[in-house]
């Protein structure tokens, strides 16, 4: 008899496929949903229940970050973890913070993925070692460089929105994909630009589009 039950919430078709075959696979572990977006998720872990739930960052039309914080308030035993192309020394404390359980990027062996699922599912933190030391030590940024540490004074939501500028969307695109009005996209790029001592908007979209590439391995802030 299967132990555990996951739901699957991502974007990417291809990649729930690839998770639910790996999960499925295991003898203590099954695959009871997915969803592409935050309502497609919230009816379906109404409907099954799930053991874990498997959220990404990137979702269609919103953000992984306000889909944890919906099933912590809707589901509070609710356990999470996060399955996301970004670097987790970018995000892990901000998911820990709203309501999930554990941190994995992609780009770790299937074997991590499975070692996550199963620690958030006891009710135990799963982040990389690094990442781990670096939380005890009071420090999220471990690399020193003085853009990257001021990140942290950026609220989750203006971390959102900076994510998106550098993903290429414009303030009409993020406000329709947050829910916000474009007046509150534009106060919350202006906290944004004092927070990381930014000049103009030229320069935030420059710093935001190389800390998106460097944030998937693609490039250097």
């Amino acid at each position: 008899m299967k132990e555990a039950s996951v739901f699957l919430v991502d974007d990417h078709p291809v990649v729930r496929e690839g998770i639910g075959r790996l999960i499925d696979r295991e003898p203590d572990l099954s695959v009871c949903g997915e969803a592409e977006d935050v309502p497609g998720a919230l009816e379906g872990i109404e409907r099954t229940r799930p053991d874990v739930v498997i959220v990404d960052l990137s979702l269609k039309g919103s953000s992984g970050l306000d889909l944890i914080m919906d099933i912590k308030a809707r589901w509070p035993g609710m356990r999470m973890l996060v399955l996301s192309m970004f670097d987790e020394a970018y995000y892990a404390e901000r998911v820990l913070r709203v309501g999930a359980m554990g941190y994995v990027m992609k780009q770790e062996p299937p074997r991590t993925v499975l070692d996550a699922i199963r620690q958030v599912m006891k009710g135990e933190v799963f982040v990389s070692e690094q990442v781990s030391s670096r939380m005890l030590q009071g420090l999220v940024h471990a690399s020193g460089d003085s853009f990257t540490s001021s990140l942290d004074r950026l609220s989750d939501r203006e971390m959102q929105v900076f994510r998106m500028i550098g993903e290429g969307l414009t303030y009409q695109e993020i406000a329709e994909g947050l829910s916000l009005s474009v007046k509150t996209v534009e106060s919350h790029v202006e906290r944004i630009k004092e927070k990381l001592s930014i000049r103009s908007g030229r320069e935030l979209l420059m710093r935001a589009v190389k800390w998106v590439l460097h944030s998937k391995g693609m490039g250097l802030i």
